[in-house]
């Protein structure tokens, strides 16, 4: 089955293809055909390639397709090669199963939109970005797919350009990406330098011999890529372009923003975990930072009330859980976090959206409400990644996979007190968000009439990722629960086991802690926002809880901050640099050419009599030269 890997991104190249240059003159029956079939024929490869994979079992569990040599120069050739092993397999079903699914989702929701065609275009062109990313054998071909989601993260935040705030939006996420690329960039050079090669199996089986442990040079190597990750993945400080992004529409955020673009940073990580494992600066530099994200993000989406922004942070909250793994040394937990996280997560934007688009565009969950029994469809199925976003113990998909990163971030052997206690306040406040969402949203009374219903195109998505939401966390239950690891089992051959300290007390204890906090945090949802909302009003006159929830609000005032640090001082700098010697060289050219040309210009003057006198004094100086010589 590996010969057929290249039709996995090749289905939706052919869907860019066709819409980019045919699809304004293709109605939009066939619009949708080509934009959501092309991903659906690649899920439908997807299964039937990794179905061989898993049942075949190759040498070390890969698939690898040479399609052609891209460049040589020198010694150093770099390949189009695909590889699908476990690790990318995961992330491949993600894309192309979801995708189809929001692609099926978006034939009804942005049917009434003009330029359908290029919606469609720019999603297809995304889907194949991401699977050359994740499928790619070298880090150069990565590196391909990396810029090429940026580019459509572009055009997709900024779908809307009518409106201005959407193209600064755009230009906001694709400007602060930049910084983490520039410097995975750096990162990609300096593993050449140090490696010989980018093929990605090669670094990873002689890591320890090309790298010696905690050295300078593999902590500044394994940092530069981190910083890479931290700007796709949206997590601090390069966090503040994701917010902002939500200015797509709402299919845009869950394929992109939710469920696979912003882990990017993830898979990066994971797939070279040879080169972080090296480094224990490097590993704790991660954990931290996934740390801090986790708490600063679930803070502010307590405050925000457009329901897409609460959505927003609380993505950059998810995948801080998902850095925090990753930095502590429980790989698979992070992986599993994030497969389990695309589905409830992908399953709230896409709700979301239908509830937005049946209010008339309301974003402000202050004025929905009462929508439980009227939107029944998408009260449940919003119901089931809500209670996957919190982690309801037991029955929730989310419960299992954040519960081991809960467990590993005190037990791991990168693991700490304080790493516990941030990771649990975050489940806590996680909690209480995601129950402040439901209610404001779905109960009390209505303040903005329906519009219209979701069809079954918009609401048969939402169901299917509503059963994963629930039942997904099953295929890998805590070690007290049974110790059933087929996950876990399923990433040994391409990701190491997780290491365990000495004397970590019982994992029941965690467990009931985490759920007290969940359940904690729900009850104060409720009781301040169901139960008792005037006691909000009252904290809100509070002088200095208002001064809090604006620090919140505002993201913890990390755009002012950049504005006064790097923003304003970059533009002054320019506008003193826009009259230095060379500005001014070429300005003098400018404005000779322009005075020559009003010269020139008095000779058309129009008289005939004049042209003749020109001609007649032309040809008397072009005679008496000659004479003269």
């Amino acid at each position: 089955m590996d010969k057929y890997l290249w039709l996995i991104p090749a289905l939706p190249l052919a869907g860019f293809l066709i819409l980019a240059l045919a699809g304004n003159h293709l109605g939009r029956k066939s619009v949708a055909t080509v934009g959501a079939g092309s991903v659906c024929l690649s899920a439908l490869v997807t299964f039937a390639v990794g179905g061989a994979l898993l049942s075949g079992m190759p040498e070390n569990a890969v698939y690898t397709q040479t399609l052609w040599t891209w460049f040589e120069v020198g010694a150093f050739n770099a390949k189009i090669t695909l590889t699908l092993d476990v690790l990318s397999l995961i992330f491949v079903f993600v894309i192309t199963f979801i995708g189809a699914l929001i692609h099926i989702y978006s034939t009804a929701f942005m049917e009434a939109d003009r330029d359908y065609a290029r919606f469609f275009a720019s999603m297809n062109l995304f889907v194949l970005s991401m699977l050359t990313l994740v499928m790619a054998d070298n880090l150069l071909l990565m590196y391909l797919g990396w810029e090429g989601v940026g580019l459509c993260s572009y055009l997709l935040i900024g779908f809307w350009y009518e409106q201005p705030a959407n193209g600064t939006a755009a230009r906001k996420a694709f400007t602060v990406t930049r910084i983490g690329d520039a410097a995975m960039a750096i990162g990609l050079f300096m593993v050449f330098q140090q490696a010989g090669t980018l093929v990605i199996s090669d670094i990873q089986a002689n890591a320890s011999v090309i790298w010696q442990p905690n050295t300078t040079i593999v902590t500044v190597t394994a940092l530069l890529l981190l910083t890479g990750g931290l700007g796709k993945s949206a997590q601090l400080p390069l966090q503040t372009w994701l917010p902002d992004a939500m200015a797509g529409p709402s299919p845009v955020s869950a394929l992109i923003h939710a469920a696979t673009m912003v882990t990017a940073g993830v898979y990066l990580i994971a797939r070279m975990h040879a080169i972080f494992a090296l480094s224990e600066t490097a590993r704790l530099v991660i954990a931290v930072i996934g740390a801090a994200t986790l708490l600063l993000a679930g803070l502010t989406a307590l405050t925000q009330y457009d329901i897409k922004r609460v959505l927003a942070y609380s993505t950059i909250s998810q995948i801080g859980y998902m850095f925090l793994a990753l930095g502590v040394g429980a790989w698979t937990a992070a992986v599993f976090h994030f497969m389990i996280h695309a589905f409830f997560k992908a399953l709230l934007f896409l709700a979301a959206g239908a509830i937005i688009e049946s209010l008339h565009h309301e974003h402000n969950m202050f004025k929905m409400g009462g929508l439980k029994d009227k939107m029944p469809v998408v009260f449940w199925t919003f119901l089931a990644g809500a209670i996957s976003l919190a982690a309801v113990p037991l029955v929730s998909a989310g419960f299992y996979s954040k519960d081991q990163i809960l467990w590993y971030s005190w037990a791991a052997d990168g693991g700490s007190p304080l790493l516990w206690a941030i990771a649990l306040s975050g489940a806590l406040i996680t909690a209480a968000y995601t129950t402040r969402m439901m209610i404001l949203t779905f109960w009390g009374e209505s303040h903005t009439p329906i519009g219209h219903q979701p069809g079954k195109r918009m609401t048969m998505p939402l169901v299917v990722l509503a059963v994963f939401s629930v039942l997904a966390g099953f295929i890998e239950l805590p070690h007290n629960f049974g110790h059933f690891t087929l996950f876990s089992d399923f990433l040994h051959p391409v990701l190491p086991q997780t290491i365990m300290r000495e004397n970590v007390p019982s994992e029941w204890l965690f467990q009931l802690l985490a759920a007290l906090a969940t359940l904690g945090g729900i009850f104060l949802g409720y009781y301040y926002y169901y139960e008792k909302p005037a006691r909000i009003e009252r904290l809100r006159r509070n002088g200095l809880l208002v001064g809090l929830y604006r620090f919140w609000f505002s993201g913890w005032a990390f755009d002012a901050l950049y504005d006064s640090v790097l923003v304003k001082p970059f533009i002054f700098i320019s506008k003193i640099n826009k009259s230095d010697i060379t500005d001014k060289l070429y300005t003098g050219i400018a404005a000779m050419t322009g005075e020559m040309y009003k010269l020139l210009s008095k000779t058309q003057s129009g008289s005939l009599r004049w042209y003749i006198m020109g001609l007649v004094v032309g040809a008397i100086l072009i005679l008496g030269i000659q004479i003269m010589l």
